[in-house]
């Protein structure tokens, strides 16, 4: 069995920016379960960071396939 190897930086920053999406959506909750309007914010703030971790899983994804095809 070959060890893992390390996470490059663009999965490590889709770890982080998922940590931050679940972290908004349950903020949102607490905010809108305190009756407060400021969970539309953390709504946002989740779809942000939503996006950007897609973003980075793609990058790094595509990165993979192109260094594949190069070692070939």
């Amino acid at each position: 069995m070959s060890p893992l190897s390390p996470p490059s930086q663009a999965r490590r920053l889709a770890l982080y920016t998922l940590v931050v999406c679940v972290l908004a959506v349950a903020a949102a909750v607490v905010s809108f379960v305190q009756g407060s309007l400021l969970g539309i914010v953390w709504v946002l703030l989740a779809g942000l960071s939503s996006n950007m971790t897609w973003y980075y899983l793609r990058r790094d994804k595509l990165r993979r396939a192109a260094g594949a095809e190069v070692s070939r």
